[in-house]
């Protein structure tokens, strides 16, 4: 391996230590304590990032890019291959406690975090849209807004009352939260819960939600 590619696989390894540290302790994890995580020197994580700072970025980019990966491989594959893996997910783990500890600390770097979420389940909504695979919304931004930030708030509160035993082992944590949340998410997805819209409806007749007065959520046509 040339010294150009051992750098490039050190600094992989160093931030996916860092994401999993990160995951498991909370931001305020040491750099020294990610480069023993990594099995390296703290000086060599100066290096490949230069500062706490810039890593933490690189982290969010990869995390943000392997949640959006995830959704995109459960949209692609059948409901018998995502409940296989999904229950038991190392990697689907590590994201959920990195995004929680990324929105309970607030701040900038939480509410920039929480923004790339919603920006990217509006693309994986308007993906779904075109497959087929979910009914379109009146407002597509605005149901992106609800949904994430209704799964945020099920997750603080979840982890706030159900602490994980063990933050390192990352294939419990999703395995004890899918437990909790899997049933209720897809029954009130798919089945929906008010058992006519007349509530739909009249907020819609009395003015109050902007939205185009052709078509309707559950159909295609132009809005």
């Amino acid at each position: 391996m040339s010294t150009a590619e051992q750098d490039l696989t050190g600094r992989a390894r160093l931030r996916d230590a860092a994401i999993e540290a990160f995951a498991a302790q909370g931001f305020d994890v040491s750099l020294r304590a990610i480069a023993t995580r990594a099995n390296v020197t703290a000086g060599l994580v100066r290096h490949h990032f230069g500062s706490k700072q810039a890593l933490r970025a690189e982290c969010d980019a990869t995390v943000l890019e392997r949640y959006r990966r995830m959704k995109e491989d459960s949209l692609a594959a059948s409901p018998q291959q995502v409940f296989s893996n999904l229950p038991s997910s190392r990697e689907g783990g590590v994201l959920i406690l990195y995004i929680l500890r990324s929105v309970r600390e607030g701040a900038q770097a939480g509410t920039q975090f929480t923004g790339q979420l919603i920006e990217e389940a509006l693309a994986l909504l308007d993906r779904a849209v075109s497959r087929g695979l979910i009914v379109p919304s009146r407002n597509e931004p605005a149901r992106a807004r609800f949904l994430v930030l209704q799964s945020l708030g099920a997750l603080v509160l979840h982890f706030a009352l159900n602490p994980p035993q063990d933050p390192e082992d990352f294939a419990t944590v999703m395995q004890e939260y899918y437990a909790q949340v899997a049933l209720p998410t897809l029954e009130l997805y798919s089945e929906g819960l008010f058992t006519d819209p007349a509530y739909l409806n009249e907020y819609l007749a009395s003015g109050a939600a902007d939205v185009p007065p052709a078509g309707s959520a559950g159909t295609a046509e132009p809005r």
